[in-house]
C-alpha cells in the first residue's frame, strides 16, 4: 500500500530537531507500514529564533516559535508540527489542534554555574543570565541581591557564554538537557519550592490540522494520557491568567493515586510580589481545576497587578 510522505515541521535548533526525530522514531515504531523514507523533517526558521538580542516580551511573546510552522500546517505544506508545549499559546489559530502529547520529561529547571554549587552559593551581586521572566522573578524572590540579565540563544550558545564568563550562572530546563544527552552539564536540579516550572515544561506536543483523521489515527498511539491531563490543568490556569511572556507564571501538576494535584504561582518580574494557589481534583476535572486556580490568583493579585505588567 502506498503512503503519502508525512512532513513534520520543526524549528531548526538542535533541541527542536531532537524532539522532531523522537516523534519520527515513535511513529515508525508504532506503525509497521511506515518506512523512514516516508517521513520528512522540515526545518523552519521562526521569528523567535532569528531575533536574539531582545527579551521575548519585547518582540511578541508566545507564538514567536510557532507562527511560521503553523502557517505551513494551514497551507498544507506540512502535516504535523512538533513543539515544546511550553512555547504554545493557549489559543491556537483557527483550523489547528493539538492532537497529541508525548510522555513528559522531568519538568524541573537546573542551575548551572562554574562558580557555585547552588543558587544560594552565589556571592552577593553575582550575575544570572536567563531569557525567562518566570526564572528571573523566582531567582529575585529567592535572592534579591543578585543581578539578572537577558540571556538568549540555544542551549549550546548559552553554555558557551557561561564558560566565557559573560554571566556567573544560568538556568535551563532539565528536560532539554536530557533530550540532548547533556544532563551532566547541570550543576544542581532546582527545588520546585524555589523554582516552580513553566506551564507544560518538559512536554512535547504535536499540532495538526483540525479534522485530519489520518494524522489523528497515526498519532493516537503516541499520546500519553497522564501527561495530557497534567498539562491540561496547567494550560487552563495560564489561560485564566491570560498569561504571556510579560507575566511570570509557573505551574506544575502531578497525577498521584488517581488524584490530580496542582501548584501555581504568579510573580511580579522583580520577584517582590508572589501569589500562589494549590488545587486537587479528579483527572476529569483538570481544566476546571486549572481555571479555578487561575481565577483565585487573579482575585488575590487584583487588577492593579496586571495594569503594571501592561506598562
Amino acid at each position: 500500500m502506498q503512503h503519502t510522505k508525512i512532513r513534520i515541521g520543526t524549528r531548526a535548533s538542535i533541541l527542536a530537531l531532537a524532539q522532531a526525530h523522537e516523534v519520527r522514531d515513535r511513529l515508525l515504531a508504532a506503525h509497521g507500514d511506515l518506512g523512514p523514507d516516508q517521513i520528512e523533517i522540515v526545518e523552519i526558521s521562526t521569528k523567535g529564533d532569528r531575533i536574539l538580542d531582545r527579551p521575548l516580551a519585547e518582540i511578541g511573546g508566545k507564538g514567536l516559535f510557532t507562527a511560521e510552522i503553523e502557517a505551513g500546517l494551514a497551507d498544507g505544506s506540512l502535516d504535523l508540527a512538533v513543539h515544546s508545549m511550553k512555547d504554545m499559546p493557549t489559543e491556537l489559530p483557527p483550523g489547528l489542534t493539538l492532537a497529541c502529547v508525548l510522555e513528559r520529561e522531568d519538568p524541573r529547571d537546573v542551575f548551572i554555574s562554574p562558580n557555585a554549587v547552588s543558587l544560594d552559593g552565589l556571592p552577593e551581586g553575582a550575575v544570572v543570565g536567563t531569557a525567562s521572566l518566570r526564572r528571573q522573578a523566582q531567582v529575585l524572590a529567592a535572592r534579591p541581591d543578585l543581578k539578572v540579565v537577558t540571556f538568549r540563544g540555544n542551549v549550546q550558545s548559552r553554555l558557551r557564554k557561561l564558560a566565557d564568563g559573560v554571566v556567573d550562572a544560568t538556568l535551563l530546563a532539565y528536560a532539554g538537557l536530557r533530550r540532548l544527552g547533556m544532563e551532566n552539564e547541570a550543576t544542581a536540579i532546582m527545588d520546585t519550592n524555589i523554582m516552580l516550572p513553566a506551564v507544560a515544561q518538559g512536554a512535547i506536543t504535536i499540532e495538526t490540522r483540525d479534522g485530519d483523521a489520518e494524522m489523528a489515527r497515526r498519532l493516537a498511539p503516541l499520546n500519553h494520557p497522564e501527561t495530557e491531563v497534567c498539562v491540561t490543568a496547567e494550560r487552563a490556569l495560564l489561560a485564566a491568567l491570560e498569561g504571556s511572556c510579560r507575566t511570570p507564571i509557573a505551574a506544575h501538576a502531578i497525577l498521584k493515586e488517581d488524584r490530580l494535584h496542582l501548584r501555581a504561582r504568579m510573580l511580579s518580574p522583580d520577584g517582590r510580589q508572589c501569589y500562589e494557589a494549590t488545587r486537587e481534583s479528579l483527572p476529569a476535572d483538570a481544566a476546571a481545576m486549572g481555571r479555578d486556580a487561575g481565577m483565585e490568583i487573579r482575585r488575590i493579585a487584583g487588577d492593579a497587578f496586571f495594569d503594571i505588567l501592561k506598562v
